[in-house]
């Protein structure tokens, strides 16, 4: 009754009991701050007593009060890590609360040390979560990083799904809880808040029962609830097992936290992988619709490339196939069809090159090259447009590595811009030359250029500034460039007409 009445009077909440079973068992209902306890008592050892409150309640303090201090006693209570030893009689009552103080501050300073030597290896493992960005080894690292922590053997992740409307199991370690008791899982979501259940202490009746029905001692439950997540992480321990402690409890949640935002990391950095895939294909899509575009722009002298060789050949067989011939003109004649049949392959296997939606292999070019080449196609078109073309390849440009079928493209996209700006014929000038780690192409017409307030935008998807165009060839042309490390740009002083410079670097960047 004197401990009552000081410590009540110091501030403290107190309850009393003589009989040490009945102590035990208000313990294993009611959550208390610090157990004051004489070691001598009717039937049971002090030091019995605070080693079942250290198993009930982890968290709490122990102070021991006995008449018969030694030595022995002092060692016996370090041992069994009390938080304080007092002996009577206390004298005055500033004693006994000092005391009090002591234990209290004592037990205090223990939690604190062991929740930090509990969260300095989760800097470790917020590192590993943060670092995986794909979603079901990310979850297999949350549960190995439960267990490790929190030294269980069991641990697991539930995920509310809304097309069952119930949780559902994502990934675990150890036994499955069986699906009678997700009601657990249920009430702690419901809650918001976490939940340490300890089958011998205090806390919920229900939950402890059906802990007690698995066959398991403790354990701790945290809801995590964010905007595109609704889950639940659980760990437990067996009944041999030690209870989990406070410290446990806001380690878990930490650690909880940390996987939320891991988890949210891996569901953005999907996205972002399904929208980047999304956007290359678009890209695609629209490089082969530019193509087919130009392909129909093209069609006559693609036709006209085409029949040359093809009359040649035809010319030439049924020249060699008259009986009066000499063999060494009919040879003559077959030399002809084969150089006409060699030179009509090349043109088909260019211009499938061309088409073919996935030529993305990167090879050597010459520039010089490809650009008389398509000049050679394209001579009828030109021609019959009035276009007469002139080339300065006075200094033989350095081949680039670039996907060919690509350059192809652009070198397209440009020289038929330049013949649609000069509807009643006129001259396009084109010159390549060598520069430092790359090569330098102009296209300059003779047209009308391009109004200085057009400028900005023409780089622009589905902008034109001629009636009837598509407004994609610039912008499939400056992508291409660009995603070759080059530069295409309009020079707005080089006049008269438009002057479209494109820079390549010699080694290439896709």
């Amino acid at each position: 009754m004197l401990c009552r009445r000081l410590l009540t009077r110091a501030g403290y909440r107190v309850e009393t009991e003589t009989d040490p079973q009945k102590a035990l068992v208000y313990l294993k209902e009611n959550k208390v701050d610090l157990l004051l306890v004489d070691i001598r008592m009717p039937g049971v050892d002090g030091f019995e007593v605070s080693q079942h409150v250290q198993r009930l309640q982890p968290d709490a303090a122990v102070l021991i009060m006995t008449g018969h201090g030694t030595v022995e006693t002092a060692i016996r209570a370090l041992r069994q890590g009390v938080d304080g030893l007092i002996l009577k009689p206390f004298g005055q009552g500033s004693e006994l609360i000092d005391a009090v103080k002591l234990a209290l501050a004592d037990s205090q300073q223990k939690r604190d040390a062991a929740r930090t030597q509990a969260l300095r290896p989760l800097f470790s493992v917020t590192e590993s979560l943060l670092s995986e960005t794909r979603r079901e080894p990310l979850l297999d690292l949350i549960i190995a990083a439960i267990c490790g922590q929190l030294k269980s053997q069991r641990a697991a992740c539930y995920q509310w799904k809304d097309a069952t409307k119930e949780f559902e199991i994502l990934t675990w370690r150890g036994e499955i809880l069986p699906k009678q008791y997700h009601e657990m899982i249920s009430s702690v979501d419901e809650s918001s808040a976490p939940v340490m259940i300890n089958v011998n202490g205090p806390g919920d009746p229900g939950l402890k029962s059906l802990l007690a029905d698995l066959n398991l001692g403790s354990a701790i439950l945290v809801p995590v609830l964010r905007q595109n997540l609704r889950m639940v992480l659980y760990a437990v321990r067996g009944e041999s097992e030690p209870p989990f402690s406070g410290s446990d409890l806001e380690m878990f949640q930490i650690l909880a936290r940390q996987a939320a935002a891991a988890l949210e990391n891996a569901r953005l950095y999907a996205e972002q992988v399904d929208y980047v895939r999304q956007v290359e294909e678009s890209q695609k899509a629209l490089l082969q619709a530019e193509k087919m575009a130009a392909a129909g722009r093209l069609s006559a002298s693609i036709a006209h490339e085409v029949n040359n060789p093809l009359q040649a050949v035809q010319n030439c067989l049924h020249l060699a196939g008259r009986e009066d011939l000499p063999e060494e003109k009919r040879r003559e004649y077959f030399d002809l069809a084969r150089t006409e049949l060699e030179r009509l392959t090349l043109t088909v296997r260019r211009m499938l090159d061309f088409y073919r939606p996935n030529a993305t292999l990167i090879e050597k070019v010459d520039i010089a090259e490809m650009l008389q080449y398509i000049l050679n196609l394209m001579s009828k078109q030109l021609s019959e447009s009035n276009i007469k073309v002139q080339v300065d390849f006075s200094d033989r440009p350095t081949p680039v590595m670039a996907v060919g079928s690509q350059i192809q493209q652009v070198f397209i996209n440009l020289i038929l811009n330049a013949a649609d700006a000069m509807p009643d014929g006129g001259n396009l000038n084109i010159q390549a030359h060598s520069m430092p780690d790359g090569v330098e192409i102009l296209f300059q017409d003779q047209g009308k250029g391009i109004p200085w307030e057009k400028q900005t935008n023409i780089f622009e998807p589905f902008f034109s500034t001629k009636e009837g165009g598509t407004g994609l060839g610039l912008t499939v042309s400056y992508n291409i460039v660009t995603a070759h490390g080059g530069v295409l740009e309009y020079l707005p002083e080089r006049t008269p007409g438009a002057c479209f410079r494109i820079y390549l670097p010699t080694g290439g960047n896709q």
